[in-house]
């Protein structure tokens, strides 16, 4: 077990060591994009994910996930040399149209891999901790790169911190290769006989996922709290905007963001102690978080990030456990799928978080639409314990 939590840990964490994460909004303005454009090369990258995740999530149980994880960083080192060679809006956009699908070509397949190796060693109730340190080792490589923004902008530039990013995703690549070949649970395999074709097995795994999502009423209601909550997560984006609208500049820009990476890092840190929590705890706790979130954004400043920080990793650690509660919930007939509806659902979302964005920025401040943009998880935070299904004991299995 601790050999395979450094390795998945290893892997997610290295994937997010990107210090351009701290200035590429920063980066687009300055190559003369407004608000307006930057939203629309958000929703074109929301949109590329959300039409390519159930497709890859169903190769995901049809063929290799490490091959499509292999694939996946490829196409990430390719979007971020895309921004470097081609500076400009249609650079840019196709470089958020591979990053859309490398996105969705790692979502539901990595989670399906970790817990599917998980089952086969009888340990699927670790999965939440395993994915939580997982998560926390990510928003503390994301903390680390966007504070190493800083000190290598003032030496090189966009360029140096571009190319820097791109070296470490060549790094992740070769780290998928450490992971298991995470063996699919037995029902997988019945998906379609061992004669069939690819893509018959392929339209299997898509059918068996999506019949489950339709038939089976608590599935659906977690896809739909998890999805919501991953959706939670876009405001980020426009993080480096908000900070420069403070007052904050370029360089010290990245020291603002990474106040909210810190709040994720110990929100993920302890998924594996909130694992069990009820439905009504959830509500609060994304009730508070989102309080916290829009005061931070009219405050600024260090307090207010520091505020920001602690509602983003209260927000996180409710995503992690409403996705861990998922995989319990869920058959494991066809889990890449099913899991990728989640991420389907979350950028169709995350669309709408970013049109409002773009419109909303023709007549009001950028601190004031962080802070109506979380409102809306105030009834989420409502309806969670109607959505979150309850804790599955350890050592039990879901009765099918």
């Amino acid at each position: 077990m601790t050999s395979l939590s450094a390795r998945v840990v290893a892997y997610a964490s290295v994937r997010e060591f990107v210090p351009l994460y701290g200035l590429y909004a920063l980066l687009f303005e300055d190559h003369g994009l407004d608000t307006r454009s930057i939203s629309s090369l958000f929703v074109l990258w929301s949109v590329v994910a959300f039409v390519s995740e159930v497709p890859s999530g169903a190769w995901a149980d049809t063929v290799s996930r490490r091959a499509l994880l292999f694939v996946s960083g490829a196409l990430l080192t390719a979007a971020f040399t895309m921004w470097l060679v081609w500076p400009g809006y249609w650079g840019f956009a196709l470089g958020f149209v591979l990053w859309g699908i490398s996105e969705s070509m790692k979502s539901g397949t990595f989670e399906a891999l970790v817990y599917d190796e998980l089952a086969a060693r009888g340990n699927e109730h670790r999965y939440a901790a395993i994915m939580g340190y997982a998560n926390a080792g990510e928003m503390t490589c994301v903390f680390i790169a966007i504070l190493t923004a800083a000190p290598l902008f003032e030496l090189g530039g966009y360029t140096l911190v571009g190319w820097v990013s791109v070296a470490i995703t060549v790094v992740d690549i070769a780290l998928v290769g450490t992971l298991p070949a995470a063996p699919k649970v037995e029902e997988a395999d019945e998906i379609a006989g061992s004669g069939d074709t690819v893509l018959v097995r392929y339209m299997s795994s898509l059918r068996a996922g999506t019949s489950e999502i339709r038939t089976d009423r608590a599935v659906r209601r977690s896809v739909v709290l998890a999805a919501a909550l991953l959706a939670c997560l876009a405001f980020d984006e426009y993080f480096a905007l908000l900070a420069r609208e403070s007052g904050a500049e370029t360089g010290f820009v990245p020291v603002l963001v990474a106040l909210t990476a810190v709040g994720q890092v110990v929100g993920a840190a302890t998924a594996g102690r909130t694992a069990t929590m009820s439905g009504r705890t959830m509500g609060a706790v994304v009730i508070v978080g989102s309080a916290l979130i829009a005061g931070g954004a009219l405050a600024g400043g260090i307090a207010g990030f520091t505020a920001i920080g602690v509602g983003y990793g209260a927000l996180h650690n409710t995503a992690i456990v409403a996705e861990a509660r998922l995989q319990d919930t869920m058959s494991g007939r066809a889990r890449a799928t099913v899991s990728s509806v989640v991420g389907l659902t979350s950028e169709v979302l995350s669309v709408a978080v970013f049109a409002a964005y773009a419109l909303g920025s023709l007549w009001l401040p950028m601190a004031v639409l962080v802070a109506v943009t979380v409102l809306p998880l105030v009834g989420l935070g409502v309806v969670a314990p109607r959505l979150l299904p309850a804790a599955r004991p350890a050592g039990t299995e879901r009765e099918r």
